[in-house]
Formats: C-alpha cells, sequence, structure tokens
C-alpha cells in the first residue's frame, strides 16, 4: 500500500518561510506538491517529472524551491517569501509517470499552510 505522509505545515506571518516534507512508502520517479485552497481547484504549486526536471507554478517562481532525497524517499518544499494567497491544504503527489493537467497516481493526505497578513 503506498504511504505519502506530509509534514511541516503550520500557522507562518507573511514574508515567512516553511519547509514541507513528504515521506514515501517507496521510490516514485514524479514527486512533489499540489494544494488547494478553500472554494478553488487543486493546483500544482512544484512538481518533479518522472525524468527528474523541476517544475514550478508561476505564482511560486523564485519563492517556492522542490528538492528530494532518494535515499530517503523524500521530497521537500521551501516555501520563502510567503503570502496570505499561499493559504491552502498542500498535497504531496507521486508516481511513475506526471505531467502537467495530469497529476501522478498517489495522493498524501494533506498539510495545513495558513499565512496570515
Amino acid at each position: 500500500q503506498v504511504q505519502l505522509v506530509e509534514s511541516g505545515g503550520g500557522l507562518v506571518q507573511a514574508g515567512g518561510s516553511l519547509m514541507l516534507s513528504c515521506l514515501a512508502s517507496g521510490r516514485f520517479n514524479a514527486m512533489g506538491w499540489y494544494r488547494q485552497a478553500p472554494g478553488k481547484q487543486r493546483e500544482l504549486v512544484a512538481m518533479f517529472s518522472s525524468g527528474g526536471i523541476p517544475n514550478y507554478a508561476d505564482s511560486v517562481k523564485g519563492r517556492f524551491t522542490i528538492s528530494r532525497d532518494n535515499a530517503k524517499n523524500t521530497v521537500y518544499l521551501q516555501m520563502t517569501s510567503l503570502k496570505v494567497e499561499d493559504s491552502a491544504v498542500y498535497y504531496c503527489n507521486a508516481g511513475a509517470v506526471w505531467r502537467f493537467g495530469r497529476p501522478a497516481d498517489y495522493w498524501g493526505q494533506g498539510t495545513q499552510v495558513t499565512v496570515s497578513s
């Protein structure tokens, strides 16, 4: 059974930083992060494609950095210069294949990030 366990969410003031972690139960070529704010669709934040290329939403470029430790089956999301509009539930996404508009197969349960003004 595939498990993706997120951690690192919380409450932070605008301009602050947080790091999210996602520990996977196995090795996946594609790993990364989506988010969903209340009343909005789930959207890509940052994702390693199956070829290892990092991809970012335009809204987070220059502020967020995705990284991974393959030895630990873990993907990270370093978030800096956080904005109120970054508030959402952040979901880990992983699988063998990922493309823009087509998330990978597996999801974590999500971790809440709240940015206060």
